[in-house]
């Protein structure tokens, strides 16, 4: 697992370093989405998880959830395009659950609509940690406490 300044990254996943969002390939074209440790400790605790509702399109680069913290509400974005197939309901009911584990409590699966053209667009976590170090470096963030 990479570690930077305190935050973990499992090397299986894939990551999004920009939107600090990783994912899992499923199989067949279909991943889950969740957040990064980065983002729920910039967020801080998280207070509502509102996921694109099953079977909704989303398009690739844009809002798969909306996530709010006391300090911060905004979208969890999606690189990949496609249809969610799935939402985490235990993640709606408890959205601090992904402060407690954010690699355990996935926002959402999406059946994507190419994702062999995007996957490339992915940062393996076998190679995250010099491309978030440069991230967290250029936001002044310090780290995960």
């Amino acid at each position: 697992m990479a570690d930077v300044r305190g935050c973990h990254f499992p090397e299986d996943l894939l990551y999004d370093v920009e939107n600090h969002i990783w994912v899992k390939e499923e199989g067949g074209g279909k991943i889950k989405i969740g957040m990064t440790s980065v983002a729920t400790a910039m967020a801080g605790q998280l207070v509502a998880f509102t996921p694109k509702k099953v079977g909704r399109k989303v398009k690739a680069g844009r809002s798969c959830a909306t996530v709010e913290s006391g300090k911060w509400v905004g979208p969890a974005k999606s690189l990949a395009g496609g249809e969610v197939v799935a939402s985490n309901d235990a993640l709606v009911a408890k959205p601090d659950l992904a402060n407690e584990d954010p690699y355990a409590n996935w926002m959402i699966e999406l059946q994507t609509d190419d994702w062999d053209s995007v996957k490339g667009d992915y940062v393996p976590g076998t190679d995250v940690a010099g491309p978030y170090e440069a991230k967290m470096e250029a936001d002044g963030f310090a780290g995960c406490a």
